[in-house]
Protein backbone atom coordinates (compact mmCIF):
# COMPACT_ATOMS: atom_id res chain seq x y z
CA UNK A 1 0.00 0.00 0.00
CA UNK A 2 1.42 3.79 -0.74
CA UNK A 3 1.56 5.74 1.90
CA UNK A 4 -1.40 8.07 0.53
CA UNK A 5 -3.90 4.98 1.25
CA UNK A 6 -2.41 4.31 4.48
CA UNK A 7 -3.15 7.64 5.29
CA UNK A 8 -6.56 8.05 4.42
CA UNK A 9 -7.30 4.78 6.01
CA UNK A 10 -5.90 5.85 9.27
CA UNK A 11 -7.50 9.42 8.99
CA UNK A 12 -11.39 7.53 7.79
CA UNK A 13 -10.62 5.07 11.24
CA UNK A 14 -10.40 8.28 13.28
CA UNK A 15 -13.33 9.88 12.16
CA UNK A 16 -14.97 6.76 12.69
CA UNK A 17 -14.12 6.18 16.31
CA UNK A 18 -15.05 10.09 16.48
CA UNK A 19 -18.12 9.25 14.90
CA UNK A 20 -18.90 5.98 17.71
CA UNK A 21 -17.68 7.61 20.36
CA UNK A 22 -18.45 11.56 20.47
CA UNK A 23 -21.25 11.58 23.50
CA UNK A 24 -18.24 10.11 25.18
CA UNK A 25 -15.67 12.54 24.39
CA UNK A 26 -18.28 14.98 25.20
CA UNK A 27 -18.85 13.69 28.81
CA UNK A 28 -14.76 13.62 29.14
CA UNK A 29 -14.11 17.09 27.85
CA UNK A 30 -16.71 18.93 30.25
CA UNK A 31 -15.46 17.21 32.99
CA UNK A 32 -12.19 18.46 32.15
CA UNK A 33 -12.87 21.53 30.69
CA UNK A 34 -14.81 22.50 33.58
CA UNK A 35 -11.89 20.78 36.38
CA UNK A 36 -9.47 22.90 34.96
CA UNK A 37 -11.63 26.15 35.93
CA UNK A 38 -12.57 24.73 38.96
CA UNK A 39 -10.28 22.33 40.93
CA UNK A 40 -13.50 21.65 43.73
CA UNK A 41 -15.03 19.94 40.67
CA UNK A 42 -12.34 17.18 39.92
CA UNK A 43 -12.96 16.66 43.86
CA UNK A 44 -14.04 13.13 44.92
CA UNK A 45 -16.60 14.27 47.23
CA UNK A 46 -17.82 16.43 44.62
CA UNK A 47 -17.89 13.94 41.94
CA UNK A 48 -19.59 11.10 44.50
CA UNK A 49 -22.30 13.88 44.70
CA UNK A 50 -22.89 13.98 40.76
CA UNK A 51 -23.45 10.11 41.06
CA UNK A 52 -26.09 10.12 43.70
CA UNK A 53 -28.06 13.11 42.29
CA UNK A 54 -27.49 11.49 38.79
CA UNK A 55 -28.80 8.08 39.87
CA UNK A 56 -32.35 9.08 40.10
CA UNK A 57 -32.35 10.80 36.65
CA UNK A 58 -30.51 7.42 34.95
CA UNK A 59 -33.28 5.23 36.39
CA UNK A 60 -35.69 8.02 35.06
CA UNK A 61 -34.27 8.45 31.81
CA UNK A 62 -34.03 4.12 31.23
CA UNK A 63 -37.56 4.65 31.39
CA UNK A 64 -38.19 7.06 28.80
CA UNK A 65 -35.84 5.53 26.58
CA UNK A 66 -37.31 2.67 26.24
CA UNK A 67 -40.31 4.18 25.25
CA UNK A 68 -38.87 6.56 23.01
CA UNK A 69 -37.11 3.47 20.69
CA UNK A 70 -40.75 2.88 19.92
CA UNK A 71 -41.60 6.01 18.84
CA UNK A 72 -43.01 7.15 21.80
CA UNK A 73 -43.11 9.38 24.78
CA UNK A 74 -44.19 9.55 27.97
CA UNK A 75 -44.97 13.53 29.39
CA UNK A 76 -46.45 12.31 32.13
CA UNK A 77 -42.55 10.19 34.02
CA UNK A 78 -41.79 13.55 36.24
CA UNK A 79 -45.72 13.43 37.77
CA UNK A 80 -45.37 10.29 38.40
CA UNK A 81 -42.21 10.37 40.05
CA UNK A 82 -43.88 13.13 42.56
CA UNK A 83 -47.09 10.91 42.84
CA UNK A 84 -44.89 7.78 44.00
CA UNK A 85 -42.41 10.07 46.27
CA UNK A 86 -44.97 10.95 47.88
CA UNK A 87 -46.52 8.02 48.39
CA UNK A 88 -43.21 6.60 49.54
CA UNK A 89 -42.82 9.06 52.29
CA UNK A 90 -45.80 9.13 53.67
CA UNK A 91 -45.90 5.44 54.85
CA UNK A 92 -41.90 5.72 56.21
CA UNK A 93 -42.92 8.77 58.19
CA UNK A 94 -41.13 8.62 62.14
CA UNK A 95 -43.93 7.27 64.48
CA UNK A 96 -42.90 10.25 66.29
CA UNK A 97 -43.14 13.23 64.00
CA UNK A 98 -46.07 15.46 64.71
CA UNK A 99 -46.83 15.95 61.19
CA UNK A 100 -47.45 12.45 60.46
CA UNK A 101 -49.93 11.53 57.84
CA UNK A 102 -50.98 8.76 59.10
CA UNK A 103 -51.08 8.10 62.72
CA UNK A 104 -52.63 4.73 63.15
CA UNK A 105 -49.77 3.49 60.65
CA UNK A 106 -48.37 0.07 61.66
CA UNK A 107 -44.46 0.08 61.28
CA UNK A 108 -43.52 -1.16 57.50
CA UNK A 109 -40.63 -3.08 56.76
CA UNK A 110 -38.84 -0.35 54.13
CA UNK A 111 -39.20 -2.75 51.14
CA UNK A 112 -43.54 -2.91 51.38
CA UNK A 113 -44.16 1.07 50.80
CA UNK A 114 -41.29 0.59 47.83
CA UNK A 115 -42.83 -2.33 46.10
CA UNK A 116 -46.14 -0.64 46.46
CA UNK A 117 -44.87 2.56 44.61
CA UNK A 118 -43.17 0.65 42.14
CA UNK A 119 -46.99 -1.08 41.50
CA UNK A 120 -48.48 2.11 41.53
CA UNK A 121 -46.21 3.54 38.84
CA UNK A 122 -46.40 0.35 36.96
CA UNK A 123 -50.17 0.67 36.94
CA UNK A 124 -50.34 4.11 35.37
CA UNK A 125 -48.00 3.09 32.94
CA UNK A 126 -50.17 0.22 31.93
CA UNK A 127 -52.79 2.70 31.40
CA UNK A 128 -50.69 4.63 28.99
CA UNK A 129 -49.96 1.99 26.98
CA UNK A 130 -53.36 0.71 26.71
CA UNK A 131 -54.76 4.10 25.86
CA UNK A 132 -51.92 4.70 23.13
CA UNK A 133 -52.18 0.99 21.55
CA UNK A 134 -55.92 0.46 21.54
CA UNK A 135 -57.24 3.93 21.42
CA UNK A 136 -54.58 4.90 19.34
CA UNK A 137 -54.05 8.29 20.76
CA UNK A 138 -51.08 9.64 20.10
CA UNK A 139 -48.30 9.14 22.99
CA UNK A 140 -47.61 12.90 23.47
CA UNK A 141 -51.89 13.69 23.85
CA UNK A 142 -52.55 10.49 26.55
CA UNK A 143 -49.57 10.81 28.99
CA UNK A 144 -50.04 14.52 28.42
CA UNK A 145 -53.87 13.65 29.67
CA UNK A 146 -52.25 11.79 32.48
CA UNK A 147 -49.42 14.21 33.53
CA UNK A 148 -52.62 16.24 34.68
CA UNK A 149 -54.48 13.56 36.14
CA UNK A 150 -51.41 12.69 38.70
CA UNK A 151 -50.61 15.86 39.33
CA UNK A 152 -54.54 16.51 40.87
CA UNK A 153 -54.22 13.29 42.45
CA UNK A 154 -50.62 14.08 44.09
CA UNK A 155 -52.10 17.67 45.04
CA UNK A 156 -55.29 15.85 46.57
CA UNK A 157 -53.59 13.11 48.56
CA UNK A 158 -51.01 15.51 50.40
CA UNK A 159 -52.75 18.31 50.29
CA UNK A 160 -50.48 20.77 48.70
CA UNK A 161 -48.60 19.83 52.19
CA UNK A 162 -44.86 18.83 52.32
CA UNK A 163 -43.98 15.50 53.75
CA UNK A 164 -41.04 15.34 55.95
CA UNK A 165 -39.91 13.43 59.09
CA UNK A 166 -38.55 9.90 57.17
CA UNK A 167 -37.68 7.26 58.52
CA UNK A 168 -34.00 6.99 58.79
CA UNK A 169 -33.33 3.63 57.73
CA UNK A 170 -35.91 4.85 54.24
CA UNK A 171 -33.08 7.58 53.83
CA UNK A 172 -30.33 5.79 54.46
CA UNK A 173 -30.88 4.12 50.62
CA UNK A 174 -29.77 7.16 49.55
CA UNK A 175 -27.08 8.38 52.51
CA UNK A 176 -25.45 4.64 52.96
CA UNK A 177 -23.44 3.05 51.14
CA UNK A 178 -21.32 -0.16 50.28
CA UNK A 179 -17.38 -0.11 50.22
CA UNK A 180 -17.59 3.52 49.86
CA UNK A 181 -19.98 3.28 47.20
CA UNK A 182 -23.36 4.72 47.39
CA UNK A 183 -26.61 2.75 48.19
CA UNK A 184 -28.04 4.98 45.16
CA UNK A 185 -25.49 4.66 42.81
CA UNK A 186 -25.43 0.49 43.15
CA UNK A 187 -29.14 0.76 42.59
CA UNK A 188 -28.88 2.77 39.06
CA UNK A 189 -26.48 0.69 38.30
CA UNK A 190 -28.73 -2.88 38.14
CA UNK A 191 -31.56 -1.34 37.08
CA UNK A 192 -29.11 -0.13 34.21
CA UNK A 193 -27.90 -4.18 33.52
CA UNK A 194 -31.43 -5.27 33.92
CA UNK A 195 -32.68 -3.12 31.39
CA UNK A 196 -29.72 -3.55 29.17
CA UNK A 197 -30.36 -7.16 29.34
CA UNK A 198 -33.85 -6.96 28.14
CA UNK A 199 -33.18 -4.67 25.52
CA UNK A 200 -30.32 -6.96 24.18
CA UNK A 201 -31.32 -10.12 25.45
CA UNK A 202 -34.70 -10.42 25.16
CA UNK A 203 -37.37 -11.22 22.50
CA UNK A 204 -39.38 -8.06 24.21
CA UNK A 205 -36.16 -5.92 23.58
CA UNK A 206 -36.15 -7.30 20.25
CA UNK A 207 -39.76 -6.49 19.41
CA UNK A 208 -39.09 -3.05 20.76
CA UNK A 209 -36.40 -1.82 18.26
CA UNK A 210 -38.74 -3.22 16.01
CA UNK A 211 -41.77 -1.52 16.62
CA UNK A 212 -39.31 1.98 16.71
CA UNK A 213 -38.10 0.34 13.35
CA UNK A 214 -41.05 0.41 11.43
CA UNK A 215 -44.46 -0.76 13.55
CA UNK A 216 -46.48 -1.68 10.42
CA UNK A 217 -43.82 -4.26 9.08
CA UNK A 218 -43.29 -5.18 12.83
CA UNK A 219 -46.91 -6.36 13.12
CA UNK A 220 -46.88 -8.13 9.85
CA UNK A 221 -43.49 -9.65 11.01
CA UNK A 222 -45.77 -11.06 14.12
CA UNK A 223 -44.71 -8.61 17.05
CA UNK A 224 -47.97 -8.29 19.15
CA UNK A 225 -47.44 -4.82 19.05
CA UNK A 226 -50.50 -3.85 21.08
CA UNK A 227 -49.17 -5.78 24.31
CA UNK A 228 -45.56 -4.91 23.92
CA UNK A 229 -46.23 -0.70 23.84
CA UNK A 230 -48.43 -2.06 26.85
CA UNK A 231 -45.04 -3.83 28.33
CA UNK A 232 -42.91 -0.97 27.67
CA UNK A 233 -44.89 2.19 29.21
CA UNK A 234 -45.46 -0.41 32.05
CA UNK A 235 -41.91 -1.36 32.78
CA UNK A 236 -41.30 2.38 32.76
CA UNK A 237 -44.20 3.64 35.19
CA UNK A 238 -42.37 0.83 37.45
CA UNK A 239 -38.82 2.42 36.79
CA UNK A 240 -40.71 6.15 37.78
CA UNK A 241 -42.10 4.46 40.91
CA UNK A 242 -38.60 3.36 41.49
CA UNK A 243 -37.13 6.69 40.84
CA UNK A 244 -39.70 8.52 42.86
CA UNK A 245 -38.85 6.21 46.30
CA UNK A 246 -35.55 6.94 46.20
CA UNK A 247 -35.96 10.97 45.27
CA UNK A 248 -37.90 10.71 48.28
CA UNK A 249 -35.35 9.07 50.61
CA UNK A 250 -31.99 11.44 49.04
CA UNK A 251 -34.12 14.87 50.09
CA UNK A 252 -35.43 13.37 53.24
CA UNK A 253 -38.93 14.57 52.27
CA UNK A 254 -41.38 15.01 49.46
CA UNK A 255 -44.14 17.56 47.97
CA UNK A 256 -46.45 17.65 45.21
CA UNK A 257 -44.43 19.62 42.84
CA UNK A 258 -41.98 17.00 43.23
CA UNK A 259 -40.33 15.54 39.76
CA UNK A 260 -41.26 18.61 37.67
CA UNK A 261 -39.95 18.76 34.29
CA UNK A 262 -37.74 15.66 34.94
CA UNK A 263 -39.29 14.09 32.01
CA UNK A 264 -37.67 16.84 29.87
CA UNK A 265 -34.74 15.76 30.88
CA UNK A 266 -34.96 12.43 30.66
CA UNK A 267 -36.01 13.28 26.82
CA UNK A 268 -33.28 14.74 26.40
CA UNK A 269 -30.79 13.35 28.05
CA UNK A 270 -31.99 9.69 25.93
CA UNK A 271 -31.56 12.08 22.95
CA UNK A 272 -28.11 13.40 23.63
CA UNK A 273 -26.80 10.00 24.04
CA UNK A 274 -28.09 8.50 20.90
CA UNK A 275 -31.79 7.41 21.16
CA UNK A 276 -33.53 8.72 18.01
CA UNK A 277 -36.88 10.35 18.20
CA UNK A 278 -37.19 9.00 14.99
CA UNK A 279 -37.41 5.76 17.03
CA UNK A 280 -35.48 1.93 16.74
CA UNK A 281 -32.24 3.39 17.83
CA UNK A 282 -30.80 3.91 21.17
CA UNK A 283 -28.47 1.84 23.66
CA UNK A 284 -28.10 2.35 27.68
CA UNK A 285 -24.85 2.91 27.68
CA UNK A 286 -25.72 6.28 25.56
CA UNK A 287 -29.05 7.34 27.93
CA UNK A 288 -26.67 7.01 31.24
CA UNK A 289 -24.18 9.07 29.20
CA UNK A 290 -26.47 11.22 28.40
CA UNK A 291 -27.85 12.13 32.11
CA UNK A 292 -24.18 12.43 32.93
CA UNK A 293 -23.33 14.94 30.83
CA UNK A 294 -26.53 17.09 32.24
CA UNK A 295 -25.55 16.51 35.87
CA UNK A 296 -22.13 17.36 35.21
CA UNK A 297 -22.95 20.43 32.80
CA UNK A 298 -25.45 21.75 36.36
CA UNK A 299 -23.18 20.85 38.60
CA UNK A 300 -20.10 22.75 36.76
CA UNK A 301 -22.20 26.00 36.41
CA UNK A 302 -23.14 25.86 40.05
CA UNK A 303 -19.23 25.76 41.15
CA UNK A 304 -18.30 28.21 38.37
CA UNK A 305 -21.53 30.68 40.35
CA UNK A 306 -23.73 30.72 37.12
CA UNK A 307 -27.30 31.51 38.41
CA UNK A 308 -29.99 29.05 37.68
CA UNK A 309 -32.00 30.88 35.02
CA UNK A 310 -28.40 30.47 32.94
CA UNK A 311 -28.47 26.51 33.81
CA UNK A 312 -32.10 26.63 32.25
CA UNK A 313 -30.86 29.05 29.29
CA UNK A 314 -27.62 26.54 28.37
CA UNK A 315 -29.58 23.23 29.14
CA UNK A 316 -32.21 24.51 26.40
CA UNK A 317 -29.65 25.20 23.92
CA UNK A 318 -28.32 21.48 24.56
CA UNK A 319 -31.54 20.23 24.34
CA UNK A 320 -32.37 22.23 20.77
CA UNK A 321 -29.00 21.17 19.37
CA UNK A 322 -29.23 17.66 20.27
CA UNK A 323 -32.74 17.12 18.40
CA UNK A 324 -31.54 19.05 15.67
CA UNK A 325 -28.54 16.62 15.15
CA UNK A 326 -30.93 14.06 15.26
CA UNK A 327 -32.99 14.77 12.69
CA UNK A 328 -30.22 15.74 10.36
CA UNK A 329 -29.01 12.56 10.93
CA UNK A 330 -31.97 10.77 10.21
CA UNK A 331 -32.32 12.86 6.79
CA UNK A 332 -29.13 11.82 5.85
CA UNK A 333 -30.36 8.25 6.39
CA UNK A 334 -33.31 9.06 4.17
Amino acid sequence: MTDAVLKKEKSFSLREFMNKNAIYLVLLGLTLGIGLLDNNFLSLANLRNVLIIASVRVIIALGEGGILITRGVDLSAGRVVGLTACVAASLLQRPDYAYKMFKALPHLPVFVPILLVILLGLIIGIINGSITAYLRIPPFIATLGMTVIVYGAVSIYTNAQPIGGLRDDFTNLASGSIFFIPNIVLIAAIVALLVWFMLNKTRLGKYIYAIGGNPNAAEVSGVDVKRTLIMVYGIAGALYGLAGALLAARTGGATNNYGLMYELDAIAAATIGGVSTSGGIGKVSGIITGVLIFEVLNNGLVILGLSAYWQQIVKGIVIIAAIAFDIRKYLAKK
